[in-house]
């Protein structure tokens, strides 16, 4: 077998094992994983900033469905990857990070990048991480890690390489293992009795999640069910967000306790129920509750399901559409059409209190945007509102920072989405403080040419916070910044740019964007009209 350095076998490996972009930065400390990129057939995207290429991984991960991957250097390199990492073990997101480290860090100190224990600090916030000493082991943990993003719940691993083992000769990796599919075919009796228990209910509700997103026939099994359908932010698009069986993404609404407690069956799916989901600590249900999910931890939590099915959402849909489509006729849908309309309307109205003036510009953008347009965004009050309302026809189209709640995920993710999706269209959504955070990688979206439009919603403060302290009676501090000219600093960075003053004037320049010759930074103040 061909010799070479470990650096380069590692390349090699992750392109055998299906993986066709690197997202890093190069330095001395980990040279040799850039030794067999080109070789290796794999495209590299060079970010501005350690965090910008964590984030950018994790970016085209929600949007393939494929491992995002990311190299670092040692020290610093991966203390500035820890944030998008975080942010990927709270969203589940497949992600790898590589990186170099120290052979040895306990009799010596002041070495370059030198941390106590790198290892063990990228282990706060991932699933998993270890260190590989020689080649066989950095192979073993690359698999692992691989084998667990497609049989356990999606969270990203961090591979440790020393520096010696990176530049000593190796034989290659082996060839990738078979792969591994779980979770096709439930048990018989179980599927069996969540079929009679739909049969029995009256007014059953599904609750789909960001892990059951991918649920094709949701329509179908939610006529047959005579169910009315609720999801998380994460995942909207299970139902077309004008389906009269969908109550939308509103579990976070207080009011929404009160529609859960008249369901006599609940069906969760994919979804922890967590702070960030609901912002209350018991749902409000009173039936009795059927819980599915990957993760045995989320089945064994505080909302005490009756019955727990360890599955993936996959598995679980596919059995139940079968069995749900043998039967004779729909069953009737109790729920009363005219006040699940009427919560509706409470619920945007609530809404469009809270944070005035966004809507009519989400449902602007939606007017404009072609049905399959993937967006990132930020934490910014235009996402909080939008996220709730802005409706969403196939699920996996609007990711943002969900439970670890990061600022500067947009633009970065958003590249990382688009250099993944090719030619379908991809929009970033940042707020302008947020923004700031990782604006340095615009330059990569530029270089690139990447046909994006980058939406910066900007109310001169931290809105969000603003508010917070208000209702908190705390007199408001440090949330006014000065921004800078968005319009000079994004022609600075050689982008296309737009400043609408009205919804039809944001429109156009939306449009505008997606038939650029490269990125377009769209500046709305919050006072468009």
């Amino acid at each position: 077998m061909t010799q070479r350095p470990l650096g380069a076998q590692i390349s090699h490996m992750l392109k055998d094992r299906g993986v066709d972009v690197i997202f890093g930065i190069p330095g001395v400390h980990n040279q040799e994983m850039y030794r067999g990129i080109e070789e290796a057939g794999i495209t590299h995207v060079l970010a501005r900033h350690e965090q910008g290429a964590g984030f950018m991984a994790d970016g085209y991960a929600r949007a393939t469905g494929k491992p995002g991957v990311a190299y670092v250097i040692t020290g610093p390199g991966l203390c500035n990857v820890m944030t998008p990492m975080g942010q990927a073990y709270s969203d589940s997101v497949s992600m790898l990070v590589l990186s170099s480290c120290l052979a040895e860090t306990t009799a010596t100190r002041g070495q370059l990048h030198q941390m106590k224990d790198q290892e063990g600090a990228a282990a706060t916030v991932c699933d998993w991480s270890e260190t590989a000493r020689d080649a066989d082991t950095a192979y073993a943990l690359i698999d692992r890690a691989f084998g667990e993003f497609t049989t356990a719940r999606p969270r990203p691993k961090h591979i440790s390489v020393t520096i010696p083992a990176l530049e000593a000769r190796a034989s290659a990796a082996p060839p990738p293992p078979a792969t591994i599919k779980t979770g096709l075919h439930l048990d018989f009796h179980l599927m069996t009795m969540i079929e009679d228990r739909l049969k029995q209910a009256e007014k059953p509700l599904f609750i789909i999640g960001g892990g059951a997103k991918n649920s094709g026939n949701m329509y179908s099994m939610a006529r047959k069910a005579g169910a009315l359908v609720m999801t998380t932010y994460a995942g909207r698009g299970a139902l077309a967000g004008t389906d009269e069986r969908y109550l939308g993404a509103y579990l976070a609404r207080p009011g929404s306790a009160d529609v859960i407690a008249q369901a006599d069956l609940l069906v969760v799916v994919g979804s922890e129920l967590s702070e960030v989901d609901l912002w209350r600590n018991d749902l409000g249900h009173t039936c009795d509750m059927i819980r599915v999910d990957i993760d045995p931890e989320v089945l064994r939590d505080r909302h005490g399901a009756a019955i727990q099915v360890h599955a993936t959402s996959q598995g679980f849909w596919n059995d139940l559409f079968i069995r749900l489509d043998e039967w004779p006729a729909d069953k009737p849908f109790l729920w009363d059409r005219d006040k699940v309309a009427a919560q509706d309307e409470m619920f945007r109205a609530e809404i469009a209190a809270e944070r005035p003036g966004i809507i009519p510009v989400a449902m602007a953008l939606h007017d404009v945007l072609p049905h399959n347009t993937t967006i990132y965004s930020d934490m910014t009050q235009f996402a909080y509102a939008a996220k709730e309302v802005y409706p969403m026809g196939e699920p996996n189209l609007w990711h943002h920072p969900y439970g670890f709640g990061t600022l500067g995920y947009a633009l970065p993710a958003a590249i990382g989405g688009k250099i993944g999706l090719g030619d379908k269209p991809v929009v970033a959504i940042a707020g302008d403080y947020g923004f700031q955070y990782t604006l340095q990688e615009l330059m990569v979206a530029v270089e690139l040419d990447l046909v994006l439009p980058i939406i910066i919603w900007d109310n001169g403060k931290l809105g969000e916070i603003e508010d917070s302290m208000v209702r908190a009676q705390i007199a408001p501090n440090a949330v006014i910044q000065k921004n800078p000219d968005f319009i000079m600093l994004a022609q600075a960075y050689g982008c296309h740019t737009a400043q609408p003053t009205t919804l039809d004037d944001f429109k156009t320049a939306v449009q505008d964007a997606l038939s650029a010759d490269g990125p377009t930074v769209i500046h709305v103040t919050a006072d468009i009209s």
